[in-house]
């Protein structure tokens, strides 16, 4: 059992080829851990929380509303994501002087996931105010969900989840390129699979509810509640002109 143990410890810990010995510069593993940490840990998980936490479990909704610990958590990992993700950025800019096909596919999927990174930054900023019965001004693009602010939804909402598988083949290329140790593949890969577990039994559970609706309420008084919610499998619940209405699924 011991032999076998430390067998299993060997071949974790040889690179993905076989190689007898494993070397890679300071500046590729640099950009490999921060790249990682980003985008497997970082953003992934501020994602989830925006999508599945804006009601919390035991959360008396639609009694109780517009709980802020979706929006703060999601604020802090994903501006922690994208300056992690621009400094490995800053690391290895320069440097990628290979010219394989593999090689160009990996700065390909990078390029694609850092710009879509500073889109969101940059929409975040230019999504408009947000309104409402408690804010300083009632009208506000959020609450009134004006031209601009469904813009911002559709383009932040889908191009953060198209940046994700992305940036798992992005990653995946990375660790083939530099010949990684082979736990490093199954590590992040068995990450992966636990944030997809995660989500689908989130989803499944109803736990995306629609911003709008977590923040004011189903009541059809407010002009946002008129429109269908922006998303798939977004949960909604059906006016009744009060905050106690029965729980209904979009789409």
């Amino acid at each position: 059992m011991a032999d076998l143990f430390a067998a299993t410890l060997h071949w974790l810990a040889m690179p993905i080829s076989g190689a007898a010995e494993h070397h890679i510069a300071p500046w590729a593993y640099w950009h490999a851990r921060l790249m990682v940490l980003a985008w497997s840990i970082l953003l992934p998980l501020g994602m989830l929380i925006a999508r599945f936490f804006k009601v919390l479990p035991g959360q008396n909704w639609p009694s109780v509303l517009d709980r802020k610990v979706w929006w703060r958590s999601h604020i802090h990992l994903q501006s922690a994501g994208v300056l992690l993700m621009t400094l490995a950025l800053a690391i290895v800019y320069g440097r990628g002087t290979g010219v394989t096909t593999v090689v160009r596919l990996h700065h390909l999927l990078g390029w694609g996931v850092v710009t879509i990174g500073w889109i969101q930054v940059l929409g975040g900023w230019l999504r408009g105010t947000k309104g409402g019965p408690t804010d300083s001004h009632l009208r506000g693009d959020h609450y009134d969900m004006t031209l601009r602010r469904v813009v911002f939804e559709y383009v932040h909402k889908h191009a953060g989840w198209l940046a994700l598988p992305f940036a798992v083949l992005a990653t995946a290329i990375g660790l083939l390129i530099v010949d990684a140790p082979r736990w490093m593949p199954i590590v992040i890969g068995g990450w992966w699979l636990l944030l997809v577990a995660a989500f689908v039994i989130f989803q499944r559970r109803g736990m995306c509810i629609d911003t709008y609706q977590a923040i004011w309420g189903p009541s059809d008084l407010h002009p946002g509640n008129r429109r269908r919610p922006i998303g798939w499998g977004v949960r909604t619940a059906a006016s009744r002109g009060s905050q106690d209405a029965k729980i209904t699924r979009d789409r």
